[in-house]
Formats: structure tokens, C-alpha cells, sequence
């Protein structure tokens, strides 16, 4: 079995300097888990310096939608205007909370 890079021990110690209780069950899930996590990171790394990385490590490219309304200006308006305690025309009327400088 591969020892990984922190240990339950290790992870219980955070968890108290942090003032988190840990149960055992905790500790060693917690312990496989940030194992994955710095793992990735020092993929990422590793990739950031030049260097080549054999794990994947997911999607290289943004999804991007089309930028355009979907929905009739408007639509929503008046049902958001009714569910507010105090209007004035089409904003939210807050007591004033600011004073100006004199």
C-alpha cells in the first residue's frame, strides 16, 4: 500500500489546530482526500513550470454560450416589484442608512 502524503495522525493534528474534531472514520477519509487534492495541484504544478504531466486532469478548453437574452424584457418585473415590501416605481425603497458629509 502507498503511503500517502499525510498521514490520519497528521490530519487529526490540523483538525485540532483548526478546532474541528475528527473521529477516526473522518480522519482517514479526510486523509485519502486531501492526499487527491494536493496530488492534482502538484499536477497543475508541474504543468504551470513546463513540465509534462501523465495524469489527466480534465477538459483544457472553456464552454461559452451565446450571449444574447433569452427571455422578453420585462417578463419578470412585476412579480419581483410585488414580492418587495416597498417600491418606488421600479426599485427596492430602503430606509436610508448613510449620512451625507457635511
Amino acid at each position: 500500500m502507498m503511503r500517502g502524503i499525510m498521514t490520519k495522525d497528521e490530519i487529526k493534528v490540523l483538525g485540532t489546530l483548526s478546532r474541528i474534531s475528527l473521529s477516526e472514520t473522518e480522519a482517514s477519509t479526510l486523509s485519502a482526500e486531501i492526499d487527491a487534492i494536493l496530488q492534482y495541484v502538484s499536477a497543475v504544478k508541474d504543468m504551470a513550470m513546463g513540465g509534462e504531466s501523465t495524469e489527466a486532469l480534465g477538459a483544457r478548453f472553456n464552454v461559452l454560450r451565446s450571449d444574447v437574452v433569452t427571455n422578453i424584457p420585462g417578463t419578470y418585473t412585476n412579480a419581483m416589484l410585488a414580492g418587495m415590501p416597498k417600491t418606488n416605481g421600479q426599485y427596492l425603497s430602503v430606509k436610508k442608512i448613510l449620512k451625507q458629509a457635511e
